[in-house]
């Protein structure tokens, strides 16, 4: 395993049900990523279908072996390059999966299935069984999404089974009023909750924890944004400076000596 991690946070724009247009921006994000030299870029829950209620977006509920995903890994053909996209998965047994899909040189290398939909949506989503670990170059990492923050077991686990990352990919809705919105405030409840939890774990498990969550007003909800990097002292190490969507982050860890420096 290398000690230098380049990697890429996605704060990405993703509409409900606009698969079209949210695997076109996911396109050109992992062209640029690969064009920086990034080993791992990482989008936020449920990036490429959005992040909806099921009954209300069907037709945007995709198969592991679909046409959406198929899409999603050929991205990454040709690419010394590992990619993290976010679905709602069907479930051939009841309600659907949030899942992580993980892509890399033209294969789809796994999934992970959020283990904790939240139980106000647990009408909505089954929740996953299984705590995974992904290879890229050597380098073992985990996942965790949104709501998963809360399950430290899954971190623990993860840092058990050898991974030095786990990423947190989220989309956390942000609740009032939308005509009278605080942005601000809403990204720093997000940051809040991240700082609480991840300053925690990342010091406890040895692991780094990179966060990359969904930003911007959907048709339906508004998501508040943040991408941040924790290190093993249990530090935060990088935040972004705002909640607006389409920010991509580029960083670069020393994993020996903790070093780490935004790539321009």
């Amino acid at each position: 395993m290398k000690n230098i991690l380049r990697i890429a946070l996605v704060q990405m724009f993703s509409e409900k049900g606009a698969v079209d247009q949210n695997l076109a921006e996911t396109s050109s994000h992992i062209e640029e990523a690969y064009k920086r030299g990034i080993d791992i870029i990482a989008f936020p829950e449920a990036s490429i279908t959005g992040y909806h209620e099921p009954a209300r977006f069907p037709y945007a509920i995709v198969k592991q072996e679909g046409p959406e995903v198929t899409e999603f890994v050929k991205m990454t053909g040709g690419k010394n390059l590992t990619a993290l996209g976010g679905i709602i998965e069907a479930n051939p047994d009841g309600v659907p999966f949030t899942t992580h899909v993980v892509a890399s040189r033209g294969k789809l290398e796994g999934y992970f299935r959020k283990i904790s939909p939240p139980e106000e949506e647990g009408e909505w989503y089954a929740p996953g069984k299984e705590i995974k670990v992904f290879d890229h170059n050597g380098l073992t990492f985990g996942i965790a999404i949104c709501a998963d923050i809360m399950k430290e077991n899954l971190f623990e686990e993860c840092s058990r089974m050898g991974a030095k990352v786990v990423f947190e990919l989220a989309a956390p809705s942000l609740d009032g009023d939308r005509t009278t919105r605080d942005w601000k405030a809403g990204y720093e409840w997000w940051e809040g909750v991240c700082n609480k939890y991840f300053k925690k774990y990342a010091k406890k498990y040895n692991i780094w924890v990179p966060v990359a969550t969904q930003a911007g007003r959907t048709c339906d909800q508004d998501y508040p944004g943040g991408g941040y990097l924790f290190n093993p002292r249990g530090e935060r190490v990088y935040a972004t400076k705002d909640w607006q969507p389409g920010v991509v982050v580029y960083l670069e860890i020393n994993l020996e000596s903790e070093e780490v420096k935004e790539l321009s």
